[in-house]
This record gives structure tokens, C-alpha cells and sequence, in this order.
């Protein structure tokens, strides 16, 4: 459907919406915690999809995976220019680690997406925390080390060695 998309048709664009609207609306309303924001969010989305559909590389990703990143970043995008008015607490970590899915885990249909999700809850508490809060929530290195206590320094490392076991837990 992205490839029709990239060539102008309407229609294609109809059909991606009706199949993948609510589960991206999910992962916004997931991040910005507002359903005003995420319907917009998801709206402007899709038109950015539109507009650089041509750029999708299936060889790269699933369009699910695509759009998601798209959702996910116009979220933060959101997030830093509103700033932050509903701050993470312990309870939300709880909840990004409870192994039932949730609205992000709905919105990795793809085989791929399943598998990093898998991979993630591989990783040890340090570097899975500092990922989550960097990727997931969009705190910068700093501020996830003010949330877990812990050396920038340190959080720096877990995210390094957590990209690369993550990468190698991908590639079996």
C-alpha cells in the first residue's frame, strides 16, 4: 500500500489508514497520554507517510515498523514542544514491563517487531529500563540517568551494549 501511496493513489491511502490507524493511535496515545493529541499525532502522521511514502525501503522494515517510527517521533516532537505535562512515574514502568501486550506491543503486528519486543525482555533490568525511557519515552541520556539513579556514564553503556545484543539477538 506505501508503494501506491508513492504513486499518488488515494485509494491506497484509504486502505492504510482503515488497517493501521488504531493501532498507531494506540502507541500515541501510549506516549502522550492525551486522545487530543495522539488524534492529531496520528493525523499529521499519515500525512508525512503521504508525502515521503517514495522513501519507504521494505529491504529496511515492515511499513508497519515505518509508520510506527513516524507516530513515535512526531510524538516526540510533540512532547518537546509542549514539554512534558505528565511525567513518568514508577507505576508506568511497571507497566512498559508487564509481559501482556499493551498498546505499543498491539502495534508490532510484523513477525520482526514480535522479536524485538522478545529480545528487549532478554536484556538485563539496567539496559532494558534505559532503553525503554530513551526510545520509548524519548528522555535523553541525562534525564535517564536522573530517572534510574544512575552514572551518565553507566546509562550510556547500557544503551551501547543493549543496542548490540539486541542486534545480534535479531540477526538469529
Amino acid at each position: 500500500m506505501l508503494q501506491a501511496c508513492a504513486s499518488g493513489d488515494r485509494a491506497a491511502l484509504q486502505s492504510l489508514y482503515a488497517a493501521t490507524a488504531a493501532q498507531l493511535f494506540g502507541l500515541a496515545l501510549s506516549i502522550v497520554r492525551r486522545r487530543d493529541l495522539a488524534e492529531d499525532i496520528v493525523q499529521e502522521s499519515f500525512l508525512l507517510a503521504w508525502r515521503h511514502a517514495r522513501s519507504f525501503d521494505p529491504g529496511r522494515g515492515t511499513a508497519m515498523a515505518w509508520l510506527a517510527r513516524i507516530v513515535r517521533n512526531q510524538c516526540f516532537d510533540q512532547m518537546r514542544r509542549r514539554g512534558r505535562e505528565a511525567p513518568l512515574d514508577d507505576e508506568v514502568m511497571k507497566n512498559w514491563e508487564d509481559p501482556a501486550p499493551g498498546p505499543a506491543d498491539l502495534t508490532a503486528l510484523s513477525r520482526d517487531a514480535r522479536r524485538l519486543w522478545g529480545c528487549l525482555n532478554e536484556l538485563d533490568q539496567g539496559p532494558r529500563k534505559s532503553m525503554i525511557l530513551a526510545y520509548y519515552e524519548g528522555l535523553t541520556f541525562a534525564e535517564v540517568a536522573g530517572r534510574l539513579g544512575a552514572p551518565l556514564g553507566t546509562v550510556k553503556s547500557w544503551i551501547r551494549r543493549g543496542l548490540i545484543q539486541l542486534r545480534d539477538c535479531m540477526e538469529r
